[in-house]
């Protein structure tokens, strides 16, 4: 059974979000805005945007009566064609909303499933989101089948012949699923078996929030031509260069990004991908210093990070995109606490993070500020990994060095 993709592109679409005890005006906003970089990355226009505060999500319809209704006048009125909500929905709550509203729908971890869809190009790429995307459609099922029930008539043959497609589809899926396992085994070996050939080379790998730089900073270490562009998820396949640095050679990878709220179903399918970070030496992880809240996207990066792998490695962090940093200075009759927006780097720099020592940079990955000074840290990092390895290089290493 092939699942059909939806497609989206010049759709026009409305946001939705919560406003929730756990999660402030700020938080959801930022969430949204989030959202509509992820509805236009998969080609959607988002047009408006609609926050409900509750306490938690309304387990039929994810937001209370009055604004489902809200939502439909204004998609009726405006011709919308598209709803897309900030959570991952429950197959009950997909099947209420979607009877009420009449459109398609989608929430954060199908459109991220969709995206992941369009940016797949090899074939590790595609069988890995087809299989998250089967795990992710299977207890959803039902929903594709209310067709039936505007055919039933109150009959109970046309309700059984639904419950049948059902069943047959959801057998379908499964076997499929086995299938999509299966080939990934077999493509885990073969990656297993191109990192067993790579040799005993230290291996360095970039990891961090999607759309910091990462590809980019590849692109400059490695005097490659990986694919990088302003929009979530560019990369999707693990790429691997041999880099050389003062003829100091070792295997630099680029990894698929991290982003809040990840599927579940994606962590799992991209298990091959992600034995790239289990199988470094090093990590430099890169985030978009810039970003307003870049120290929660550090937090999730790591956090993703420890379940990936729980062994402690050593890590670079690579503040990127010091171009782009802005801030507003505080008035000085200002007598407001202080927020993040109104600390310039400088002060940045002098706060956590001058804990790091030399285990941190700030650069600039497009204007290629600091290049240099990263290439020096990060050849005095694998080099103590290389000598560790192979102690009797220690003495070529000396001499090299001082030539």
């Amino acid at each position: 059974m092939k699942l059909e993709q939806t497609e989206i592109r010049e759709e026009r679409a409305v946001l939705v979000g919560l406003i929730t005890p756990s999660q402030n005006e700020e938080r959801a906003k930022e969430y949204l805005d989030e959202l509509a970089f992820l509805a236009e990355t998969a080609g959607a226009i988002p047009k408006k945007r609609f926050f409900q505060r509750l306490d938690y999500p309304n387990p039929r319809t994810y937001v209370g009566p009055g604004k489902l209704q809200e939502i439909k006048d204004y998609i009726v009125e405006k011709e919308i064609k598209l709803v897309i909500f900030d959570d991952e929905l429950s197959p009950k709550q997909l099947r209420n909303i979607e009877k009420e509203l009449s459109v398609k729908l989608l929430d954060r971890t199908s459109l991220i499933l969709e995206i992941f869809a369009i940016r797949a190009q090899t074939a590790n790429a595609k069988t890995q989101v087809e299989l998250a995307q089967h795990q992710y459609m299977l207890p959803r099922l039902s929903r594709l089948w209310t067709h039936l029930d505007r055919q039933k008539g109150g009959g109970v043959i046309s309700r059984g012949m639904g419950e049948t497609q059902i069943e047959t589809d959801r057998r379908i899926i499964t076997r499929r699923i086995s299938l999509l396992k299966e080939e990934l085994k077999q493509i885990d070996k073969q990656m297993a078996t191109q990192r067993k050939n790579r040799g005993k080379m230290v291996r360095v790998a970039l990891v961090g929030y999607t759309n910091v730089g990462k590809s980019t900073l590849m692109n400059l270490l490695s005097k490659s031509e990986v694919f990088a562009e302003n929009k979530l998820f560019a990369t999707l396949d693990t790429t691997v260069r041999k880099v050389i640095i003062d003829n100091l050679p070792f295997l630099l990878s680029d990894t698929v990004g991290f982003i809040r709220k990840l599927p579940h179903h994606l962590v799992e399918s991209f298990k091959s991908t992600l034995d790239e970070v289990r199988e470094a030496d090093l990590l430099l992880h890169v985030v978009d210093i810039s970003h307003p809240n870049f120290e929660e996207q550090l937090e999730i990066v790591t956090q993703t990070l420890k379940e990936i792998d729980p062994q402690e490695k050593p890590v670079i962090l690579i503040f990127n995109k010091i171009d782009a940093f802005s801030y507003v200075p505080k008035e000085e009759d200002d007598l407001l606490p202080t927020k993040r927006e109104n600390i310039s780097l400088e002060e940045l720099k002098k706060t956590w993070m001058a804990k790091m020592h030399d285990n941190c940079l700030f650069v600039s990955a497009r204007e290629k500020q600091n290049i240099d000074e990263l290439k020096e840290l990060l050849y005095q990092k694998v080099k103590e990994i290389h000598i560790e390895r192979y102690p009797y290089n220690d003495f070529l290493f000396q001499r090299y060095e001082n030539e």
